[in-house]
């Protein structure tokens, strides 16, 4: 194999590499309290969507949220959170209904907002810890 072949392999190599730490954007995963704590400590952007599987708003806020997945902007980890099954941390964050979200700048709370579908305003709150 000549320089050139090789020098393009490795170049790929590395761009391959590389793409995933600048290509970021909305990360949607199910909540972990060790997933939050990890942003928090860090630092890092992080949100929390409080979700039940029988809220229309919650499915219409979903659906938005899914749409920014690519959105190389929004580079923060979404958390949703079982609305039924987390009374615990509902208490403890003062959430009295579902399809509340919640953004976080490290454990500085930059937005809440409930019951929102607009998807402007949704990605304006998610901005706000970025």
């Amino acid at each position: 194999m000549s320089a050139l072949p090789r020098f393009a392999a490795a170049l790929a190599t590395t761009l391959a590499c590389l793409l995933p730490l600048t290509a970021q954007a909305l990360d949607i995963q199910p909540y972990s309290a060790a997933a939050l704590e990890s942003a928090q400590k860090a630092d890092r952007p992080v949100a929390l969507h409080f979700h039940a599987n029988w809220c229309p708003t919650c499915r219409a806020q979903e659906k938005v949220f899914n749409g920014f997945k690519p959105d190389a902007t929004l580079a923060l980890a979404l958390l949703v959170v079982d609305y039924d099954a987390e009374r615990a941390l509902k208490q403890k964050l003062g959430v009295r209904t579902q399809s509340t979200l919640i953004v976080y700048r490290g454990k500085r709370e930059t937005a809440r907002l409930a019951g929102e579908t607009d998807p402007a305003r949704l990605k304006a709150a998610l901005q706000s810890a970025l």
